[in-house]
C-alpha cells in the first residue's frame, strides 16, 4: 500500500457525510468586484503572457494586483484583443510591463483591441 494512501488518525476521527450530504471543498476565493473585466498572468507554450479582457477599469487592475502582486512580471506577450473598456489603471499596467521589459532588454508581443491601440497612440505622443 503506497504511504499517500493511507489517511491520517486525525482524518479518520471526522464522520463520514450521511448520504446526501453535501462536502465543503475548496474553492476561488470570492470576486471583490462585479466588475465585467479581467486581467491575468497566463502561462503558454509561447511564454507568460498578461491578458486583459472586457471592461477593465480601476477595480479590475486593483483585483489582478492583490492576487499578483504590485511588481511587473517578465512576460513574453500581452493580449488585449478582447478589451471592449480601458481604463487609465489599465493602461498605467500595461505601460508598467513593457516598461520593465524594455529595462530588460525583452521583446514583448502586443495584441491589443482597437481601444488599446487608441489609447496606447495617445499615451505615446
Amino acid at each position: 500500500m503506497h504511504p499517500r494512501s493511507l489517511t491520517r488518525a486525525t482524518d479518520r476521527s471526522a464522520p463520514a457525510p450521511a448520504a446526501g450530504d453535501t462536502v465543503r471543498v475548496s474553492a476561488a476565493p470570492p470576486r471583490t468586484t462585479t466588475a465585467s473585466g479581467i486581467v491575468r498572468l497566463l502561462n503558454t507554450a509561447g511564454g507568460r503572457v498578461l491578458v486583459l479582457a472586457g471592461a477593465v477599469d480601476g477595480p479590475v487592475v486593483e483585483e489582478f494586483l492583490r492576487r499578483y502582486g504590485r511588481e511587473p512580471a517578465r512576460i513574453d506577450g500581452i493580449d488585449a484583443g478582447s478589451v471592449t473598456a480601458f481604463s487609465g489603471a489599465a493602461l498605467e499596467l500595461l505601460r508598467d510591463h513593457l516598461d520593465a521589459a524594455a529595462l530588460a532588454g525583452r521583446r514583448v508581443r502586443v495584441l491589443g483591441s482597437p481601444q488599446v491601440e487608441l489609447l496606447r497612440a495617445a499615451a505615446a505622443g
